[in-house]
């Protein structure tokens, strides 16, 4: 069989996890099957499929773009840098951070060399098709832990279960009724916690964040 003929039949060229998902079982069971996903070719070069993590009795679950470099090195969300200001701006909007579950639209880290070369890996947005393959992911955990709120963390996450029109910018800090994945939810956007560290005044970039998060915590009562 010619390398050619092998590349064509690959699961990934399919885009969609669907037939790697398990018949039934618990958050574990999701997180083994999530460890041989191969449908899309993104795990080509991730370390890891990085699952999602935390109370599946959660009230709040929040849903970011995709691991990062530190993230894909130690396969749990959101333990690099920018889990750090996510975790403490939780903390100030009254939101208890261990009682939530994080999760990331894509479960793979995407990336690329800088220009010129050298050993660091850049984060790459993922691309839609990348997105909706992954979406029966973030289904079968939206499923399982049946949230109160969901927080959706930057624009991509925000296109992966609002649609492309979403646009974070003008929705973030308002508490919306959507249909996500055939169920009806409350969400509340906000700006990725990266974005922070981005930012030439992290001080008020991180208040804004504070603020939107204030609104998932009024919505819980």
């Amino acid at each position: 069989m010619s390398t050619r003929t092998r590349t064509a039949s690959a699961p990934e060229d399919a885009y969609t996890a669907e037939p790697f998902l398990p018949e039934d079982g618990g958050l574990e069971a999701l997180r083994e099957a999530a460890a041989e996903c191969r449908g899309c070719p993104l795990h080509r070069d991730a370390t890891q499929t990085v699952f999602g993590a935390g109370d599946t009795d959660a009230r709040v679950f929040l849903v970011g773009e995709q691991p990062g470099d530190q993230e894909d090195r130690q396969g749990r969300p959101f333990v690099g840098p920018a889990g750090k200001v996510l975790d403490r701006a939780l903390g100030e909007a009254g939101i208890d951070p261990s009682q939530t579950y994080v999760t990331n639209a894509v479960k793979h880290f995407k990336w690329t060399q800088p220009p010129g070369g050298g050993k660091r890996r850049i984060h790459k947005a993922p691309s839609l098709r990348e997105m909706t393959a992954c979406g029966p992911w973030l289904a079968a955990e939206l499923a399982l832990v049946e949230p109160e709120i969901i927080v959706v963390l930057g624009a991509t996450a925000g296109k992966a279960l609002l649609g492309s029109s979403f646009r974070v910018t003008k929705q973030r800090g308002m508490l919306l009724e959507e249909e996500i994945h055939g169920r009806h939810a409350r969400v509340v956007a906000t700006i990725h916690p990266s974005a922070v560290l981005r930012a030439d005044d992290r001080e008020a970039v991180y208040q804004g964040l504070v603020s939107d998060l204030k609104v998932a915590a009024r919505a819980l009562g």
